[in-house]
């Protein structure tokens, strides 16, 4: 077969490779992330290096879906990132970090939640909707209740980090926030999928990297049901 009728592999860009050189990456930053907060939060470079890679990774992902208020909102925190790093830093950085971890994780279970009210397909059953040949009403039951568990964890992690702000030390905090949160991300990710075909082997096997793909290709808010 010649390269021009070879058939694409939709799967390649989540090769083993590059799954793992995205976990280094990750990894690297979350240290490195760490480490700022402990020795250097209150520099102005580092308020940058702090904040800067998450609003850009969220504006590539309004961008992705042409979500205009999230676009909006990124703008809007860029201008001040740049207002902020040129005045020198800024008092109580603690505290922002502390709003945009919460931020995150309640926003995240936010958007979870409401694809459970009524009328509308539970955002993991419109994932599983595009790695699945046939949706069955077992698995739809058993996407919709995921989609439960991570609104749980979300709003768990929120709370968590809010009690461990108050009441442990800072360099705890800050632990939880850049190595324990994507670990916990992970170890959830991972292990539900390993599990999944122990409690229901029943359902269709589909591998995390179609699962990666369609949350890349899903839409902000998830069709309504018919």
């Amino acid at each position: 077969m010649s390269p021009a009728t070879a058939p694409s592999r939709p799967d390649a860009a989540f090769s083993p490779w590059a799954l793992a050189l995205a976990v280094l990456a990750l990894a690297a930053y979350a240290l490195l992330s760490h480490w700022l907060i402990l020795y250097a939060a209150d520099r102005p470079w580092a308020v940058a290096a702090l904040f800067g890679p998450f609003l850009v990774a969220v504006t590539v992902w309004a961008l992705r879906r042409r979500h205009g208020p999230t676009l909006a909102l990124c703008a809007a925190a860029v201008a001040l990132l740049i207002v902020v790093v040129a005045r020198g830093g800024v008092d109580g950085v603690n505290r922002l970090l502390v709003v945009q971890h919460v931020g995150m994780h309640l926003a995240l279970g936010a958007s979870f939640a409401l694809s459970l009210r009524r009328g509308a397909t539970a955002l993991i059953t419109v994932l599983a909707a595009k790695t699945h040949t046939h949706m069955t009403p077992g698995l739809a039951l058993y996407t919709r209740g995921l989609t439960a568990m991570w609104v749980g964890y979300f709003m768990a992690m929120a709370a968590l980090s809010l009690a461990i702000y108050a009441w442990a030390p800072w360099w705890f905090w800050s632990l939880l926030a850049n190595v324990l949160t994507p670990l916990a991300v992970a170890a959830l990710f991972i292990g539900e999928h390993a599990l999944r075909y122990r409690l229901h082997p029943e359902f269709e096997r589909t591998s995390i990297a179609q699962a990666l793909r369609a949350y890349r290709q899903t839409p902000v808010t998830p069709p309504a049901q018919r």
